[in-house]
C-alpha cells in the first residue's frame, strides 16, 4: 500500500501542503497516488537524526554493516511482483528491464557487504617508529579511510533502482558508515516508496540506529535545495542532467563549509569507427550499434551518441545500414512526457544545424511518449566548427561524422567534453597504427572499450563509470563498482598512539585479519 509520506528513519511523516503524483508514460495519465513534499522541518528532523545515527553507525563493524546490506537486498527481493509492478507503471519499462535492475541492486548491496567482511578497503597502513632514528626520532603513524558523515543521494530518473533509493550510491555510502537522505526522484516516488520500506525493515531487523535511513519526497527543486545547503550534511551524490549536476555542485562550493558532490552527469560516449572495422565488418557493427542506441528507448548515459569514421565509400555503406536498421526496430515508450519532449526539442535542434543530413528519422505513427529515432550526418569540418552538435540528446539518437583523415579525428576527440566512455572498433594493427587516436580518446574517457558497445555497465570492482568533466564532477572516482565506496570516506592519521586505543584496522596484532601496508610491504601479519 502506497501512503506517499516521507520516511524519516522509522517514522512516516507528511507534514507539508505541496503534493504531487507520478505519472504512467505507457497509459499516459496520473497514476493514483498522491505524494507529500518534505518540509523545511521534516529534511531539519531528517538530518538531524542522520547526524546522531553517524555518532553510533560509523563505529559498526564490517561485518555488523555487511549483515545490513545484505538485509537490505533480502527486503528488496521480498517486495515481489508489487515493487515490478509499480516500477513499470511508474517507467513504462518492461517487466524484463525490472527484474534486471532489481537484480542488479540487490548484487551491488551483495557486493558491498562481502567487501565489508573483507575489510581491506580501509587501506591501512603502519609506518613504525624508529626512537633512535639520527638526525631525529621517527614517530609511530598509521593512516586508514574513514566515513565523512551523513550524505544526500539524489535518485535518477532512468534506474529507478539500480540508481535511486538502494542502488550505488545510498549503497557504497552505507557500506563506507555513512548514514543516507535520499531525496526521491519525483518520477518514480512509488517505487522509491516501497525500496525504502525495504531498507528500514531492514534496519530494524539488524539493530542500526534510526536515521541511518530516510527517504524525502518533492516534486521540484526545492528540497534537494536545502539539503545541499544543510550544514550537517557531509557529501552528495548524483545521477542526472549536466544543469542539474552542475547546480549542486556550485550550490555545495558556496556553502561556508563547502562538501564534494559526485556528479554522474551527461556523455554522448564517442565511437571511433578504425579502417578494418569499416572494411570487414561495417554492416555487423551497425546492425550492432542499431540496438545499442535503441536500447531503453536510448535512455542510458552510455548511449552511443557520436560515431567517427573516415570518409568514403566503406563510411557510406555503414550510415546507409545503420540508419536502415534502426527503422526496423519498434520504438519504445520514455520514462515520461517531460523527457519525451526534451528529446523532440533536442532533435529538432541539432537536425537544423549547418551541414547536417538526417539520414534516418522513424516517422510511423506511434504510441503516446514514444521516441522516434534518428541519425544525422554531418562533416568533421562542421562539427569542429559547432559545439552544439556535442550536446547530449537523451533517447535514441546518434550523429555520425564524416572525417577526412585520422588527424581530424584526433582534433575532433581533443576539443570534445569528458566523456563516460569512448569505444574503438577495429583491429590490433589498427590501434598501434591510430595510436593518436586511441590516445586522445582515452584522454577524454573513463571508460574505453575495444570492438563492443557502451550500452551496459559491469558492476566490479575494476568498473569506472566516471570522467572527465561534464561526465562527472571528480574523475578520479567511480558511480559503479565497489571503488565507488571511496568517494564517502576520508583518510586519517594516528601518530604514537596507544595500541589498545587504536580502530581495529590499525592495531599491530591485525584482530580483522585484513591486508594492511606495513613498512612499505602488504602483508596480512
Amino acid at each position: 500500500m502506497i501512503s506517499g509520506t516521507n520516511a524519516i528513519g522509522s517514522k512516516s511523516s507528511k507534514q507539508g501542503n505541496k503534493t504531487f503524483k507520478t505519472f504512467n508514460p505507457k497509459e499516459n495519465k496520473e497514476t493514483e497516488w498522491t505524494f507529500y513534499e518534505a518540509s523545511s522541518n521534516e529534511i531539519d528532523e531528517a538530518v538531524a537524526l542522520a547526524t546522531d545515527a553517524f555518532k553510533v553507525y560509523k563505529d559498526f563493524s564490517g561485518a555488523k554493516k555487511a549483515e545490513f546490506l545484505e538485509a537490505i537486498a533480502d527486503e528488496i527481493e521480498a517486495l515481489g511482483d508489487e515493487l515490478i509492478e509499480t516500477y513499470c507503471k511508474e517507467s513504462g519499462l518492461p517487466d524484463g528491464r525490472a527484474r534486471g535492475e532489481r537484480g542488479r541492486t540487490m548484487g551491488q548491496l551483495r557486493a558491498f557487504a562481502n567487501l565489508l567482511k573483507e575489510g581491506s578497503w580501509v587501506e591501512a597502513v603502519i609506518e613504525k617508529a624508529q626512537p633512535n632514528r639520527e638526525p631525529m626520532p621517527k614517530s609511530d603513524i598509521r593512516k586508514m579511510l574513514f566515513p565523512l558523515g551523513p550524505v544526500v543521494v539524489f535518485g535518477a530518473s532512468n534506474f529507478p533502482l539500480a540508481f535511486s533509493t538502494a542502488g550505488g550510491d545510498t549503497a557504497s555510502a552505507l557500506a563506507a558508515g555513512c548514514p543516507v537522505i535520499v531525496k526521491s526522484h519525483p518520477m518514480h516516488a512509488a517505487t522509491g516508496e516501497l525500496v525504502s520500506s525495504a531498507i528500514i525493515k531492514a534496519a530494524e531487523k539488524t539493530g542500526m540506529p534510526n536515521g541511518v535511513f530516510s527517504n524525502l519526497n518533492s516534486s521540484g527543486i526545492e528540497v534537494g535545495q536545502q539539503l545541499v545547503k544543510h550544514p550537517k550534511v557531509k557529501a552528495v551524490g548524483f545521477t542526472g542532467s549536466i544543469n542539474g549536476g552542475t547546480a549542486l555542485y556550485k550550490l555545495a562550493n558556496e556553502r561556508d563549509e563547502p562538501i564534494p558532490v559526485f556528479a554522474e552527469m551527461g556523455s554522448i560516449n564517442p565511437v571511433v569507427l578504425l579502417p578494418s572495422a569499416l572494411e570487414n565488418d561495417g554492416e555487423a557493427w551497425a546492425t550492432k550499434y542499431a540496438s545499442s542506441i535503441t536500447m531503453g528507448a536510448g535512455q542510458f548515459c552510455t548511449n552511443p551518441g557520436l560515431v567517427l569514421g573516415l570518409k568514403g565509400a566503406k563510411l557510406d555503406s555503414f550510415i546507409n545500414t545503420l540508419s536502415e536498421e534502426i527503422l526496423k526496430l519498434e520504438p519504445t515508450c520514455m520514462l515520461h512526457p517531460n523527457i519525451y519532449a526534451k528529446y523532440n526539442e533536442g532533435k529538432k535542434e541539432l537536425s537544423a544545424q549547418k551541414g547536417i543530413t538526417v539520414t534516418a528519422d522513424y516517422k510511423k505513427a506511434t504510441n503516446p511518449n514514444t521516441a522516434q529515432p534518428s541519425i544525422l550526418k554531418v562533416s568533421g569540418a562542421d562539427f569542429l566548427a559547432n559545439t552544439k552538435l556535442h550536446k547530449e540528446v537523451f533517447g535514441p539518437f546518434s550523429v555520425v561524422v564524416e572525417c577526412e583523415n585520422a588527424l581530424e579525428m584526433e582534433s575532433i576527440l581533443n576539443h570534445l567534453e569528458g566523456q563516460l566512455t569512448g569505444t574503438v572498433l577495429g583491429s590490433e594493427d589498427d590501434l598501434e597504427n591510430n595510436s593518436g587516436v586511441v590516445d586522445a580518446l582515452q584522454s577524454r574517457v573513463g571508460r574505453i572499450l575495444f570492438n563492443g558497445v557502451p550500452t551496459g555497465v559491469e558492476v566490479n570492482s575494476s568498473m569506472v563509470h566516471g570522467g572527465p568533466f561534464p561526465a562527472s564532477t571528480d574523475a578520479r572516482f567511480t558511480s559503479v563498482g565497489t571503488s565507488a565506496i571511496k568517494r564517502w570516506v576520508r583518510p586519517v592519521s594516528y601518530q604514537d598512539w596507544p595500541n589498545k586505543l587504536l580502530p581495529l584496522a590499525l592495531q599491530n596484532e591485525n584482530p580483522l585479519k585484513i591486508t594492511r601496508l606495513v613498512e612499505g610491504e602488504y602483508t596480512k601479519n
